[in-house]
Order: structure tokens, then sequence, then C-alpha cells
């Protein structure tokens, strides 16, 4: 046993709150997916959804987010990060219903890694969405990109809106990832306690 508490954790010590402690991660957790998916599928929403007509010269152009393809990018993967926050909600609805606790390691890893998975996606899709969107926005007179937004600025508006819900949504899931992690190592903490006790 460490008398320092060195290599101690609520996950590795014998008769340590972790009921209590492990209610508040699970409800944390539930909490967090049940906002990546509302925001998620907002941005989703905000952005599919957005179109503008302008005429110029008798001719008239419509802007929609399939002219963009890292709009499209961004509608896809927030539609599966709702789609996927609202499975995992669901799932923790469950455990916490049944009052059981994840001790399964394959499992841990697959929940993990689509953790994983979702938030690299969703901090990438609003990565690619918000400099397309700096773009439109300021234009590229090297290039003579002109400035879109100052034909379409509804459009721009409401895609800017959609690209801002989305960072919120990622940043969640980044939260999630991290909670993730901790539900898979704390499952590896408790050897490192049994073998440091022998000593």
């Amino acid at each position: 046993m460490s008398y320092l508490g060195v290599g101690v954790s609520p996950g590795n010590v014998a008769g340590a709150p972790t009921k209590l402690n492990e209610g508040k991660v699970r409800l944390t957790e539930l909490i967090l997916r049940c906002f990546v998916c509302a925001l998620a599928l907002i941005s989703a929403i905000l952005v599919a959804t957005d179109t503008q007509v302008k005429e110029v010269f008798t001719i008239q152009k419509k802007a929609k987010y399939t002219d963009m393809k890292a709009l499209v990018l961004l509608v896809v993967v927030n539609g599966i990060a709702a789609a996927y926050s609202l499975v995992h909600g669901v799932r923790c609805v469950v455990g916490m219903m049944k009052g059981s606790v994840l001790f399964s390691k394959p499992l841990a890893w697959a929940i993990f890694s689509g953790d994983q998975a979702v938030a690299y996606l969703t901090v990438a899709s609003v990565g690619a969405a918000a400099q397309s969107a700096a773009f439109a926005k300021l234009g590229k007179p090297e290039l003579q990109w002109m400035k879109i937004c100052t034909m379409y600025g509804k459009f721009c508006n409401q895609v800017g809106e959609g690209i801002a819900t989305a960072l919120l949504a990622s940043i969640g899931m980044v939260m999630i990832s991290c909670i993730s992690a901790f539900g898979l190592f704390r499952l590896y903490g408790g050897n490192k306690a049994r073998q440091s006790s022998l000593w």
C-alpha cells in the first residue's frame, strides 16, 4: 500500500467512494452526449437548409451548401456525430438504469476508439469549413477570388451560425473522448495497485 498517495487514484483504492464518482462521470457523459447530439443536429440543419438567390443581370444564381465541399463535409460529419451521440446517449441511459459499470476492456476500447474518431472528424470538418468561410468572407485578391459574402450576406451569416454551433459540438466531442479515455484507462489502474501492494 502506498502511504504517500503515489499511484493512488479513486479507480484503484479499495473502499474509495467510486460509486458516487462513477455516477457523476456517467451523468456528465450523458449530458455531454445530449449536448453534442443537439448541437450537431442544429448545425447540420442550419447549413443544409441555407440557400439564397441573387439576381445578376436577369440571371438568377442560387447559393447553397453543396457549392462548397467543406460545407458538405460539415453537414455529413455533424449528422454522423449526432447519430453517434444519440446511440451512446441511449447506452448511457440504459447503463444508468441497470446500474451496471463498464468492466469490459474490449467494449471500453471500442467506445474510446469511436469517440476519438468522431472527435477528430468534427474538429477537422469545423477547421475546413472555417477556412472556406474565411475565403468567402475575405476573398483572396492575389488569386482574384472575390468576397462572396458581399453578394450573399444572409447565406454567409447562416453558415457562420452553423460553423459556430459545430465548433461547440466538436468541443463537446473532445470532452467526451477525454471521459471515455478515463473510463478505459481506469480499467488498467487496478492491476498496478495490486502489484504494488505485493511489494
